[in-house]
Order: structure tokens, then C-alpha cells, then sequence
């Protein structure tokens, strides 16, 4: 865990606009302080032509949540669909930059978009998330220029290997749409999301990902859930957001998945807001989904491919010549 009280302050000046709405109208003013969230996840680029990414960013995620809302219209495209985005976004991340971004970033944020079955409605909420990156932008123009912080970025792993793993998180994050959809759950992204977030090629990663996703998601929604049962105060309800966004921005680069605590903490402000008696329904829900995907995540990631590796090697000594 780290903690950055520069990074903090952005995030709470981040969160003004939507907390003095809140104090007006809550719903608004949380609905507000979701289209920040891009911006306080992505943290603060040293160089200042690098935070041009904050819009990037908030842009491809309006983008992306729209094309899973249109997906989630026909299930049977949107389950081959996810599968066959996996699989192209591992393959491409194997070559290039853009890849990536598209295999830990785009892919899974169409998969949460499935949870929203109305495309104008998230085009709406779309063009919130890019206006708050916009403003997000600005306001990091007010922080001094720094040097791009060094990385030791991995290499990417080879053509055939990123395949493999494409085919397995497809078959992962398709399994999770599948079952929210038979199921006719209500946010049938939130399962095939956490799945698709916390799997990656490296096993160590996948199981500290989702350890920290479960866990996370637990704390957020159990925070969010108490401070909308006690009905506070429109102000403390403001400072509560402030005080997330704060968290949020200055909490990134942790080594631990501490993000799906923040975000899940306001949405489910967002959610329950005007509606407390659902508290219980959406805590169980979320809980349950978000164990469901990051079960498949560890089914698909660690579990299937050692039993191939295993039938593998039984069959390689089968074959071995006797000498």
C-alpha cells in the first residue's frame, strides 16, 4: 500500500463539483462524482502533456461501457463476443502497446458495460464520464511537471503463449456473461468485470488480484451500504465522497488491488441512494457476483491450464521412446 497526500488533495479537488451538488441533490451529485472516477483511478502523469491521458482514458471508458450496453441487448452476440474480444486483445497485446491497454482495460470495461441494458442512458452517463475527465485535466494542469516515473514494464510474453491465455480468459469472461444472463441477473457485468480484471497471464498476479478484488469489494460495498442505512446528513454524505476520491487518487500505484474498494463504495452510493431498503439485496449481489468472477478467473487461469500442462506431460512420457 502506498499514499500520496499530493495525490489525495487532487482526488478531493476532484470531488468538489459532485459534493456541492450532493448537498443539493444527492443522486445527481454522486452520479457526478462516478464521472470522476477515470480520472482518480488513472492517478497524475508527471509531464503535463502525459495527463492528456486522463481523457484518453475517461473517453475509452464512456466508449467502451456504451459498447457493452448495445451488447448486452442480444446475448447470444454478446457472450461470443467477449470471448472473441479476449482472445484478439491478448493476441494483439503479445505485439503492441495498444494491445494492452485493450487486453487490461477496454475488454473488461465492456464487460461491466453488460450490466447496463439501455444504451441511450449510458450514452448519457458516458458524456459524464468524459466531461469529468475533461475537468480532471485541467485542475492536474495546476500540479507541477515532474519526470514520467520509471517502470520496469514486462516483457510481453510470445505470440502462441498470449493465445493461450486469451483463449482461456475468453472462455472465462464468456462463461461469467453466460451465467448472468441465464440467470437474468440485474448487473450481469459485475461478475464477467471482476473476471476479466483480476486475470492475468501471471499466476502470482492472478491470485493476489483476486484476493485483493474480493476483499475490496467486500469493504466498499459494506461501507456504502452502512452510511446510506443511517440516512446522513446531505454534508456528510458530501464528505464521504470527498474523502473516497481522496483515497482513491492516492492510493494508486499500490502494489495491492485496493481500487474496487473506492469505486465500489460510490457506486453503491449511487445505487442506494434514495432506495436504503435495497441495501441488503445489492450487498449480497455484489458479493455474490464478484465471488463468481473471480472463481472463474482462478478456474480458467490456474486451475484448467495445470490440468493441461498435466495431461501434457503424462502424454509426452507416454510417447517417450524406450530405451
Amino acid at each position: 500500500m502506498v499514499w500520496n497526500w499530493s495525490h489525495a488533495l487532487l482526488g478531493a479537488i476532484y470531488a468538489l463539483p459532485a459534493a456541492a451538488v450532493i448537498l443539493v441533490d444527492p443522486s445527481s451529485g454522486v452520479a457526478l462524482a462516478v464521472g470522476v472516477l477515470p480520472a482518480a483511478a488513472v492517478g497524475l502523469p508527471g509531464p503535463r502533456r502525459g495527463r492528456v491521458a486522463v481523457v484518453l482514458v475517461g473517453a475509452l471508458m464512456g466508449i467502451c461501457l456504451l459498447i457493452g450496453s448495445v451488447l448486452a441487448l442480444i446475448p447470444v452476440l454478446a457472450v461470443p463476443a467477449i470471448f472473441a474480444l479476449c482472445v484478439g486483445a491478448a493476441v494483439a497485446a503479445s505485439q503492441r502497446r495498444v494491445g494492452r491497454v485493450a487486453l487490461f482495460l477496454a475488454v473488461p470495461l465492456i464487460g461491466i458495460g453488460l450490466s447496463f441494458d439501455d444504451p441511450r442512458e449510458m450514452a448519457g452517463a458516458a458524456l459524464l464520464i468524459f466531461a469529468g475527465s475533461v475537468y480532471a485535466f485541467l485542475i492536474s494542469l495546476l500540479w507541477p511537471a515532474r519526470p514520467a516515473p520509471k517502470t520496469d514494464a514486462p516483457s510481453p510474453a510470445g505470440r502462441q503463449a498470449m493465445l493461450r491465455y486469451g483463449v482461456m480468459l475468453g472462455l472465462a469472461g464468456a462463461t461469467a456473461a453466460a451465467i448472468g444472463f441465464l440467470l437474468r441477473l440485474d448487473h450481469v457485468g459485475w461478475a464477467c468485470g471482476a473476471c476479466l480484471l483480476v486475470m492475468r497471464p501471471d499466476p502470482d498476479l492472478l491470485r493476489l488480484r483476486g484476493l485483493d478484488r474480493v476483499w475490496s469489494v467486500l469493504a466498499g460495498a459494506a461501507a456504502g451500504g452502512a452510511l446510506v442505512l443511517v440516512d446522513p446528513p446531505t454534508a456528510v454524505l458530501a464528505a464521504a465522497v470527498i474523502v473516497a476520491l481522496a483515497g482513491l487518487a492516492a492510493t494508486k500505484g499500490s502494489h495491492r488491488y485496493v481500487t474496487p474498494m473506492f469505486t465500489t463504495f460510490i457506486v453503491f452510493l449511487l445505487l442506494l441512494v434514495g432506495s436504503p431498503q435495497d441495501t441488503t439485496g445489492r450487498f449480497l449481489e455484489r458479493a455474490g457476483e464478484t465471488l463468481l468472477g473471480v472463481t472463474l478467473a482462478v478456474v480458467f487461469g490456474l486451475v484448467v491450464p495445470a490440468l493441461l500442462a498435466r495431461q501434457s506431460r503424462r502424454a509426452a512420457q507416454r510417447s517417450a521412446p524406450l530405451l
